[in-house]
């Protein structure tokens, strides 16, 4: 007799993940700036991955902030393509920061570069990666804090 509903074991949802993999090239200001703006979108996109506001020992109140941390990996800017696309056909969440969003301080200049640019030819200072704790550690395990020296 199959079981029903009610009797069936419920697991708890994976534990989630947010990542962002940068260019480990990049100067700090700019690998701080990709990173904040991916961070920006992907809380936009996902207002449940802010916490709670805090609140300090005098009551004060301070905006929630992420509880599950985001990682800052580097990585070659030569592999975020193929993590991004990876990441995309395991049904990740992505948010991508291509390299024309740091030639220009005009958002609609910066569309209109990316418009103008062929997929297979757009480049990326970084990637930002949210899902399951395991599906983006398999795609990102390999990479170090960003600004860590890799041993040879």
């Amino acid at each position: 007799m199959p079981l029903a509903v009610e009797d069936a074991e419920v697991l708890p949802p994976e534990p989630a993940r947010v990542v962002a993999v940068l260019d480990n090239a990049l100067p700090i200001g700019r690998a701080a700036n990709a990173a904040a703006v991916m961070a920006l979108t992907m809380g936009q996109r996902h207002p449940e991955l802010v916490g709670a506001a805090l609140v300090d020992a005098a009551g004060n109140r301070h905006p929630g902030l992420i509880p599950i941390g985001i990682a800052v990996l580097g990585a070659p800017a030569a592999e975020l393509i193929a993590l991004r696309d990876k990441a995309r056909a395991r049904g990740l969440e992505v948010v991508d920061f291509p390299v024309q969003g740091q030639e220009t301080t005009d958002y609609a200049a910066f569309r209109r570069m990316v418009s103008e640019t062929a997929p297979a030819d757009i480049l990326y200072l970084g990637v930002m990666i949210f899902g399951g704790r395991k599906q983006v550690g398999r795609l990102v395990g390999r990479y170090r804090l960003l600004g860590t020296a890799v041993e040879q």
